[in-house]
C-alpha cells in the first residue's frame, strides 16, 4: 500500500515544481513592473517619448524638402550639392539618433562603421566629369539608405508616441482626479464618454460618490503603472530598432 502510494504522488512532483516556478516568475515580473516607477531608466525613456516627434517632424519635413530641392535642380550643377548636404544632414541625424539612444534609450552601442566612412565631399563633383556616377554612388550608399530610413522611421514613431503618452495621461490623470473634483460642480471630467450634469465620468461609468471616486483613483495607480511599462516597452523597442538598422546598414557595406 506504501508502494502504491509512493508511486501515485511521483507523477505529481513536476507539475508542483512547475507550478512553483510559475508563481515565482509572476512575483517577480509582478514587483519588477511596480518598481518601474522608482527606477531613473523610466523617466529617461519618457523623455526619449517626448522628444519623438517634434524630431521626427524635423526631420521628415527637412529630408523632404531637401531631397525635392536637390532632384528638381539635379540637371544643373547647384542640385547635387543640395543633395549632398541633405544626406550629410541626414548622417549627422542617424548619429544624433544613435547618441538619444544610448543616453535616454537605455541602449549601449557604437558608431557603426556605415556612418564613420561616409565621405560627402567624394561625391562633390561638377557635370561632364562623372556626375552620374556620382549620383548613382550617392543614391546606392548603405549611409544614404540607412539615413533615409531612419529619418522616416522616426517620424512614424514620434506620431505613435504622442499618441501613447496623449491617451495614456489622459485616462490616468482622469481615474486620479477623480476624488478630487467628483463633487466640483464646475468641473467636468470624462473620457470615452459622457458628462452628466455636474458630475465627473469616466467612460460611461458616472462617478458622483466618494467611495467610486476612490475606487477611480485605484484603477488610476493600477492603469499608471501599466502605462509606464508599456511606455518603457515603447522606448526600448524604438532604440533597439535604431541601434539594429545601423547594424544593418553595416552589414550592407
Amino acid at each position: 500500500m506504501a508502494f502504491v502510494s509512493s508511486y501515485v504522488m511521483t507523477p505529481n512532483q513536476p507539475s508542483s515544481r512547475s507550478s512553483k516556478s510559475s508563481e515565482a516568475t509572476l512575483s517577480v515580473t509582478f514587483w519588477r513592473s511596480l518598481g518601474t516607477i522608482l527606477q531613473g531608466q523610466t523617466y529617461k525613456n519618457l523623455l526619449y517619448l517626448v522628444f519623438a516627434f517634434p524630431l521626427g517632424l524635423v526631420y521628415f519635413v527637412g529630408l523632404i524638402f531637401g531631397l525635392a530641392l536637390g532632384f528638381g535642380l539635379v540637371i544643373t550643377w547647384i542640385g547635387l550639392p543640395i543633395l549632398l548636404v541633405t544626406l550629410l544632414i541626414a548622417t549627422a541625424v542617424a548619429n544624433f539618433e544613435l547618441m538619444l539612444a544610448n543616453s535616454l534609450g537605455g541602449v549601449n552601442a557604437t558608431e557603426p562603421t556605415v556612418l564613420d566612412e561616409f565621405d560627402i565631399p567624394d561625391g562633390l563633383v561638377f557635370p561632364g566629369n562623372g556626375f552620374l556616377d556620382a549620383v548613382k554612388a550617392l543614391l546606392t550608399a548603405p549611409a544614404t539608405r540607412m539615413s533615409i530610413a531612419l529619418a522616416f522611421g522616426k517620424f512614424g514613431f514620434g506620431l505613435l508616441s504622442v499618441v501613447a503618452l496623449t491617451v495614456s495621461g489622459a485616462v490616468t490623470s482622469a481615474f486620479l482626479a477623480a476624488p478630487f473634483i467628483y463633487d466640483n460642480p464646475d468641473v467636468l471630467l470624462g473620457v470615452g464618454g459622457l458628462a452628466v450634469g455636474g458630475e465627473s465620468t469616466v467612460g460611461l461609468w458616472v462617478i458622483d460618490t466618494f467611495v467610486e471616486s476612490v475606487v477611480a483613483a485605484g484603477i488610476g495607480v493600477v492603469f499608471l503603472f501599466l502605462a509606464l511599462n508599456i511606455l518603457n516597452s515603447l522606448a526600448g523597442f524604438h532604440a533597439q530598432y535604431i541601434v539594429k538598422l545601423l547594424e544593418v546598414g553595416d552589414e550592407q557595406m
